[in-house]
């Protein structure tokens, strides 16, 4: 079995993976600016509270005989300008280095499809440009810069570009959806929901992390990979699920796109807007990417539709939405704040 170290072990991501090496047997070393909150896993893990922009504190944890590092830890596009910067960027370097430092020859980095920015055409594949939008995206372009510059020094190092994906822990904007489907409400799509959008289900990612991880052929996987679900359909098609599973006979009701974006726009100038540009603005279009080169190298085979994952996600918001707490959370593990939408849903 293999040590592992997950940063952004205390996240959505993080805790999905560990549970999932835990329960295949590996050693676990957890680093998050945020406290591990999971009693389930309390007493398997080893959790250091390491801000990874802290370069002594990431080797630290790097020197206990680590053998594949997992850096999913990243400032979200809700944070700050700076953090997001000096989090995705130079936090991302003092992982790389202080993995290369010790003698770690194998990683997986998590990068994000909003590489691609809002492009015209569909599927997406690995080699298409990378324009990203906003400071998220950019920084995602950097940090796999940065990856490629450790690959020529030896490393072999995954970069994963995973769609907006689903599962247990998952809240953050999803949790708006899911409050007014519990609350016997309809739901707003930005225009008509007839575009093709695609999920993943946070399991499938976790599968495709360890299989990258632990692929013989190291060539191979020394590359960039896309991964989302196989099966989707219409945004309208598959939200749609969600508030049939609700049961209150609530429907999908489409919106006039340019006054939304143009409102939420000015909403979020004045920061009252829960969603972020890079979401609203894409929420109209086809988004979707192609998984053959995964299927392909690595043998990746999602489990999960778009309709499986948005509904397993929602089971666990039901089981689970008395433990949380009110928030303005900027994490995908906290409810964001709904703005002027706690007002306009007890229009549906």
């Amino acid at each position: 079995m293999s040590k592992w170290l997950v940063t952004g072990g205390s996240g959505f991501l993080g805790i999905n993976l560990i549970r999932a090496l835990v329960e295949k047997g590996h050693e676990v070393i957890s680093i998050d600016i945020a406290p591990f909150l999971y009693p389930d896993m309390a007493d398997r893990v080893d959790h250091r509270i390491v801000d990874i922009r802290d370069r002594e504190a990431v080797d630290e944890c790097m020197s206990q005989g680590i053998d594949v590092f997992m850096h999913g830890a990243a400032a979200l596009p809700l944070y700050k300008k700076s953090d997001i910067l000096s989090t995705n960027i130079q936090g991302s370097r003092n992982v790389m280095e202080s993995a290369h430092a010790h003698g770690v020859k194998r990683g997986i980095y998590i990068s994000s499809t909003a590489v691609y920015g809002i492009p015209e055409k569909h599927p997406l594949f690995e080699d298409d440009p990378l324009v990203g939008v906003g400071p998220y995206g950019y920084t995602k372009i950097e940090a796999e810069k940065i990856v490629k510059e450790f690959r020529e020094k030896g490393m072999t190092i995954t970069s994963i570009r995973p769609k907006s994906f689903v599962g247990p822990e998952r809240l953050g904007v999803f949790a708006i959806f899911y409050q007014w489907a519990a609350e016997g409400r309809s739901f707003p799509m930005i225009g008509r929901g007839e575009n093709l959008y695609q999920l993943l289900h946070v399991e499938d990612l976790c599968n495709s992390i360890i299989m990258s991880a632990q692929h013989e052929n190291t060539e191979a996987i020394n590359t960039e990979f896309n991964i989302g679900a196989k099966e989707f359909s219409t945004m309208r098609e598959d939200y749609q699920v969600v508030l049939d599973k609700a049961g209150f006979g609530r429907k999908i009701k489409e919106s006039p796109a340019h006054l939304v974006i143009f409102a939420l726009e000015v909403l979020d100038f004045f920061n009252l807007s829960p969603l972020y540009p890079w979401v609203y603005k894409t929420a109209t279009k086809d988004s979707f990417v192609s998984i053959e080169k995964a299927e392909k190298l690595i043998g990746f085979t999602p489990v999960f539709s778009n309709k499986d994952a948005l509904l397993r996600n929602y089971q666990w918001y039901l089981d689970n939405v008395s433990k949380f707490e009110k928030s303005d959370g900027v994490t995908h593990r906290a409810p964001w704040s709904q703005g002027v939408l706690g007002l306009a849903r007890h229009f549906f």
